[in-house]
């Protein structure tokens, strides 16, 4: 598990000035922009997939052809190997909310998903690293909400991803106990301001824990190509219609 550990921060602080620049365009005529910021870790990214199509991506091209008398751009404000509530690679989330997203000009829509790592590197990439709780987490969240909420954006929380079978003490069954919990509560009415359920959608049925072997890049925690398009599909456009 060191040496994923390694690799993803190795990959991350190559990544962090792309992903903090990165961004999706899609314009008409409006002259008048709005911004949807996606906040995330490594599975928003892209880590591992040079070349490959994010699923920040494939929603960015949905939008400019269901929309085209509107002007928006998709801002990918993803670190690979970030967490929400513990600095490891690049500034914890709940430090890094206000600049990569509340920061963005015209920024209206915030789609959240980040929290793996806080499980996953928990004893796992740091010896003594403390568990996380599931209360941890959603204190967290709620957190970013207060923020959202306060400067009038919309902000969505999307479910973890199911990674059993991640390796080196990455995954644990107790981990999952976690994530199960803290899906539970995205998925409660009044958590965010909608719900992107990635996980129903990816989760093989006859194991819920883990990745559907089709959507893994084979790694059980990245979703790979067709993952990262089935991500992106599965978006409801309408969760971005103006003056909602």
């Amino acid at each position: 598990m060191r040496l994923l550990f390694l690799l993803v921060a190795a990959a991350a602080v190559a990544l962090v000035a792309d992903a903090a620049a990165r961004a999706s365009w899609f314009a008409s005529g409006k002259p008048r922009p709005q911004v949807i910021v996606a906040f995330g870790d490594s599975i928003t990214s892209g880590v591992g997939l040079p070349g490959s199509t994010l699923w920040t991506d494939v929603l960015a091209r949905r939008l400019a052809r269901s929309t085209p008398d509107r002007r928006v751009s998709v801002v990918n404000r993803a670190i690979s190997g970030n967490r929400l509530l513990r600095d490891t690679v690049g500034p914890a989330g709940l430090r890094r909310f206000d600049r990569d997203v509340l920061g963005q000009p015209e920024v209206a829509w915030v789609m959240v998903l980040i929290g793996i790592n806080d499980l996953g590197f928990a004893g796992a990439a740091e010896p003594g690293d403390p568990a996380v709780t599931a209360a941890q987490l959603i204190d967290g969240y709620q957190q970013l909400v207060r923020k959202a909420r306060a400067r009038g954006v919309r902000i969505y929380g999307c479910t973890l991803l199911p990674f059993e079978d991640a390796e080196g003490g990455y995954y644990t069954p107790a981990k999952e106990t976690v994530r199960t919990a803290v899906n539970a509560w995205i998925r409660t009415p009044g958590s965010f301001d909608g719900v992107i359920d990635f996980d129903r959608l990816l989760r093989d049925p006859s194991r819920p824990g883990r990745l559907l072997p089709a959507y893994d890049s084979g790694d059980h925690l990245h979703p790979s190509d067709r993952g990262q398009q089935a991500m992106g599909e599965a978006v409801d456009l309408e969760l971005f219609r103006s003056g909602e």
